[in-house]
């Protein structure tokens, strides 16, 4: 059920109907950039800002936490914002959001490939497969948002996957990107359930989002105990 903003704020559900805001007001306040209707993470942690009212004020307060020239991206918020947007910003995506909450453990089968907790001296390599496979916003330091995992083949990070986003209840599941050589392998679907486990035993509810036309991953995170939560909007801006 899509509840509406009349929920209050420890709704839980609620909280997934605008999950940056979410997070970026509870368990990452610490790391956020704010204003007054409006909260970003800082541009090295990932290009992603929540709105917390849908205004024009809070979307010049957006402008101003926007360098010049860059973009950032404003996931899931509480309703399409994008009619809203006036220089220096301009819209470069507007599109829809799949958001999927995993429901129920799945036991996947041993893949026997080894898992690896990506840090520090695996940002090129992690930085380098997510601008080949554009699983979303990503930036060189998002791996210290949670636990980021990979898989290696003869060196070369072959897949990864982590946690992001983290609100009451639950924590987001990220960057799951497989390079082109090393797809139809299974190895995203190893990174998910893994993630999704580790989230479980913290007493949360794993979620992550995915765009529209990706049927295919959709289908995955459908194996893995994923189900359709909520259709919700997608905007990216830049400031020029």
């Amino acid at each position: 059920m899509h509840l509406q903003s009349e929920a209050s704020p420890a709704d839980l559900t609620h909280l997934l109907d605008n999950p940056a805001w979410a997070s970026l007001s509870t368990y990452h306040a610490h790391l956020a950039v704010v204003g007054d209707g409006v909260r970003r993470y800082p541009n090295h942690l990932t290009p992603i800002a929540g709105i917390g009212r849908r205004d024009q004020r809070a979307l010049d307060e957006l402008a101003a936490l926007v360098p010049e020239g860059d973009w950032i991206s404003l996931p899931a918020t509480l309703e399409d914002v994008a009619p809203l947007v006036r220089a220096p910003l301009t819209v470069t995506l507007n599109g829809t959001l799949v958001q999927m909450v995993c429901e129920r453990r799945v036991d996947v089968r041993p893949s026997g490939v080894e898992l690896c907790v990506l840090s520090e001296p695996d940002i090129a390599d992690m930085v380098a497969l997510t601008a080949l496979t554009h699983p979303g916003p990503f930036r060189s330091h998002t791996y210290t948002l949670g636990t980021y995992l990979g898989i290696r083949v003869g060196g070369v990070l072959a897949a990864m996957g982590g946690q992001r986003m983290h609100l009451p209840g639950y924590r987001e599941v990220s960057a799951i990107c497989t390079h082109p050589d090393f797809r139809g392998r299974g190895y995203a679907r190893t990174i998910v359930a893994r993630l999704a486990a580790a989230i479980f035993d913290e007493g949360l509810t794993p979620f992550l989002h995915v765009q529209e036309e990706n049927s295919a991953a959709q289908a995955v995170y459908v194996g893995l105990g994923f189900a359709v939560r909520a259709r919700l909007p997608l905007v990216v801006v830049q400031r020029t």
